[in-house]
């Protein structure tokens, strides 16, 4: 089964910027943890700084869009990976070896997904929108309503095929897992990391030659009710 990790952590702009020794220095700790995770890893991507974040949010007919991210909060998505393990306990232990468990303020929320694809990258030209619904209304797999977002989200990937590079779809928060690491120890606590009104339902890794252009494609993508979406680009770690 898959397993979408968020990476949370305090924001520095020192290793938030890739342009920085401190950035190189996180990278060399994530690339011990991917050899150490081997297989278990099947896609995912490093995120700019969330200052140059992007919100979208859905109110009527109209989409607004603001700089920032979706929900703000002192702790932000530095990163998102996702893991390939056959249940819960297994993914629970390998997304505690994550470094941002183990971070000072940080945490990894794991949620169970419903389907999940990526192509071969990430590359220079890769954003990430991660998508937001409200907590209480969020459907599950098999239900009048999430039948009806596979059909809404089948006919934007339609029209936008050229330009998408893989996605998935989450399961409720109820099924949402947060893991921390503090002193050695690993602490598992049911539901999102985040306390907000609205939480990840799904993503798409798409391919845009600059933010306006990648907004364009993002306003595009069915959410339910006053939801959104987070834009955030990729990092190319030139692999």
């Amino acid at each position: 089964m898959h397993y979408l990790a968020l990476l949370y952590w305090h924001e520095d702009p020192r290793t938030a910027d890739p342009d920085t020794p401190e950035f190189a220095e996180d990278v060399a700790r994530y690339a011990e943890f991917d050899k150490a995770a081997g297989a278990a890893v099947v896609g995912g991507g490093a995120l700019y700084p969330a200052s140059e974040a992007l919100s979208l949010r859905h109110d009527g007919d109209k989409v607004i869009v603001t700089d920032g991210p979706f929900v703000e909060q002192a702790e932000v998505i530095g990163g998102v990976m996702v893991l390939d393990r056959d249940n819960l306990d297994d993914a629970l232990e390998v997304a505690a070896q994550i470094p941002a468990a183990a971070d000072a303020g940080g945490a990894v929320e794991l949620w169970p997904m419903a389907e999940f694809r990526q192509d071969d990258g990430p590359q220079p030209d890769w954003w990430l929108a991660l998508l937001f619904e409200p907590r209480d209304t969020a459907p599950g797999p098999g239900s009048a309503a999430w039948e009806e977002g596979v059909r809404e989200h089948s006919r934007f990937g339609e029209v936008f095929s050229s330009v998408l590079r893989g996605g998935g779809a989450l399961y409720p928060a109820v099924a949402a897992t947060t893991v921390r690491v503090r002193d050695g120890q690993m602490l598992v606590t049911d539901g999102p990391f985040v306390e907000s009104t609205e939480v990840a339902s799904g993503l798409y890794f798409l391919a845009a030659a600059d933010r306006d252009s990648a907004a364009a494609v993002a306003a595009q993508i069915p959410v339910a009710g006053k939801g959104g979406i987070e834009l955030r680009r990729i990092v190319d770690m030139g692999e």
